[in-house]
């Protein structure tokens, strides 16, 4: 039952898309990667258990921006952009952004940047919190199968949107 509601909302989420070419990375209305949050700031929280809430990510500055992969990104402070600069690649987040799930469902749906988790050094985003769960449940899995399907992805089209129950403009300020 669940797997189907799943289904539904993500066909939905699917239909209601505009594919737009975002660029490499993936930007929803904020304008921003990563919705605007600070991708270095992951790093310094405390990653719960999980099935435990992850804590909330930490929104960037619109006064402390770097580009990178087609896109903006912002940061809470100097020294994260700093640290980003020096070595990009270690902080933007697995899939261009997208939701790490639905990558491994074979398409390019939004994430929530307070949907979370570190693996392996690796930021990854999914979209909701009933996603988060089915994620949990085979977060190697997934990876996996993720991986095989960004192949494919990557130079497709990008949704704009936002996740849905996330407003992209409560970040950066």
């Amino acid at each position: 039952m669940k797997k189907s509601i799943f289904s539904a909302l993500f066909s939905f989420i699917l239909f209601l898309n505009t594919p737009l070419l975002a660029g490499p990375q993936f930007v929803d209305e904020s304008g921003y990667a990563a919705s605007g949050y600070d991708v270095v700031a992951y790093w310094s929280l405390k990653q719960n258990a999980v099935g435990a809430a992850q804590p909330v990510a930490i929104p960037g500055k619109k006064s402390i921006t770097a580009e990178f992969n087609g896109a903006k990104w912002a940061f809470s402070s100097k020294a994260n952009k700093d640290e980003f600069l020096k070595n990009p690649s270690k902080y933007v987040p697995a899939y261009d952004g997208h939701c790490a799930y639905g990558v491994a469902q074979g398409a390019k749906v939004p994430a929530n940047p307070n949907f979370w988790r570190i693996v392996d050094g690796k930021l990854y985003l999914n979209i909701t919190k009933p996603v988060v769960g089915y994620w949990e449940k085979d977060i190697k899995g997934f990876i996996k199968t993720a991986d095989k399907s960004w192949t494919s992805l990557q130079k497709g089209s990008s949704p704009k949107q936002n996740a849905p129950g996330f407003n992209a403009n409560s970040a950066p300020k």
